[in-house]
C-alpha cells in the first residue's frame, strides 16, 4: 500500500521493488490528479474528534436548569399538601396521591446527556435529605409531619416516605429511561400502592380474607391504576424514542407484574416489611424477569 502511494505520487520506488511489482502497482494504482496530489501533500491523518467543552458546557447547563425547575415544581407540590394538611383541609390520607407525579419528576429531564439522570435524582435526594433532618428532630415541620406520617410522629418519616424517595432514586440512577423495569416499579409503588392505600381507607369495608388490613376494593384500585400508570409512562417514553416495545407483548408482561405487585402488597407482611419496600422490589424482580433485562 505505502509503495502504490508512492508511484502514484511520481515517487521512484526503493530498490527492494523489483521491475515486476513495480509494473503490478503501475498498471492497478491510477494516477491521481493533481488536485489529489495537492489534497495528500497538505493533508494530515484526521483523528477522532472529541466532543468540544463548549458542548458538555450546554447540556450541563440545561439540565441544570430543568432540574431547578422541576425542583421548584416539585417543592411547591408538597408544600400545598402540606399546608392543606396543617389547617386540617385535607386528610393525612390525600398526601398518598400526588407521589405519582412527583415520580414523574425523576424522568421528566428531556436530555441525551450522559450526566442528566444524576441530575435527575437530585429531585429525590433533596426531599430524602428533608425526611432525614426532621426524621431526626434536628428541624421542625408540623405540616410535613402531619401530611407523610399516619401516627403524627418525626421518627416516621426515616420508614415509609424515607424508602419511598430511595427508591426513586435508585430508580433514576440504575434504570433512568434505558430500562422498562425502573418505569414499571414506580408506577406500581407510586400509582398502585398510593391508590390501593386512599380507596381502601375509604371503600375498604370488604376485606381479603388471609390479610383483615387489606380490602379487596384497594388491592383492585392498585392492579388497575398500577398497571394503567405503568402502561401510560412506557407509551410516553416510546413516543419519545427512547425505548421500543411490541405492545402485545409489553401489556401482557405488565398485567403479570401488576398482578405479582398486587399480591405482594396483599400480604400481611406490613409489620415487618414496608409497602414502599416490598412493591418495588417485587415489580423490579418480577419485570426484569419477564422483560429479560
Amino acid at each position: 500500500m505505502a509503495y502504490s502511494a508512492l508511484i502514484s505520487l511520481g515517487a521512484q520506488p526503493p530498490a527492494a521493488v523489483t521491475s515486476s511489482s513495480t509494473k503490478f502497482l503501475r498498471r492497478h494504482v491510477a494516477t491521481p490528479s493533481p488536485t489529489f496530489r495537492k489534497y495528500i501533500l497538505i493533508s494530515t491523518p484526521r483523528k477522532f474528534r472529541r466532543p468540544s467543552a463548549t458542548v458538555f458546557s450546554d447540556a450541563v447547563v440545561q439540565d441544570a436548569g430543568a432540574t431547578a425547575l422541576v425542583v421548584s415544581g416539585a417543592y411547591a407540590l408538597v408544600s400545598i399538601f402540606d399546608n392543606l394538611t396543617r389547617r386540617s383541609i385535607i386528610e393525612q390520607d390525600y398526601f398518598f396521591w400526588h407521589p405519582g407525579q412527583f415520580s414523574a419528576d425523576v424522568f421528566i429531564l428531556d436530555s441525551t446527556s450522559t450526566g442528566a439522570r444524576y441530575f435527575a435524582s437530585l429531585v429525590p435526594s433533596i426531599n430524602c435529605l428533608r425526611l432525614v433532618i426532621n426524621g431526626l428532630s434536628l428541624a421542625s415541620d408540623e405540616g410535613l409531619v402531619k401530611s407523610v406520617t399516619r401516627e403524627g410522629k418525626p421518627e416516621e418519616l426515616l420508614k415509609g416516605p424515607l424508602y419511598y424517595v430511595l427508591v426513586l432514586i435508585f430508580c433514576a440512577i440504575v434504570f433512568w429511561r434505558e430500562s422498562p423495569v425502573g418505569m414499571i416499579s414506580l408506577a406500581m409503588m407510586c400509582g398502585g400502592d398510593g391508590i390501593a392505600d386512599i380507596m381502601g381507607r375509604r371503600f375498604g369495608s370488604l376485606k381479603i380474607p388471609y390479610n383483615q388490613q387489606k380490602s379487596l376494593a384497594g388491592s383492585l384500585s392498585m392492579f388497575l391504576f398500577g398497571f394503567l400508570v405503568s402502561v401510560g409512562m412506557l407509551y410516553y417514553y416510546t413516543v419519545l424514542g427512547f425505548i421500543q416495545l411490541d405492545w402485545m407483548w409489553t401489556i401482557e408482561r405488565v398485567a403479570f407484574v401488576s398482578f405479582v405487585a398486587t399480591f405482594v402488597e396483599s400480604l400481611p407482611t406490613t409489620g415487618s416489611v414496608d409497602d414502599n419496600i416490598s412493591v418495588p422490589l417485587a415489580s423490579m424482580l418480577t419485570a426484569i424477569l419477564v422483560f429479560g433485562y
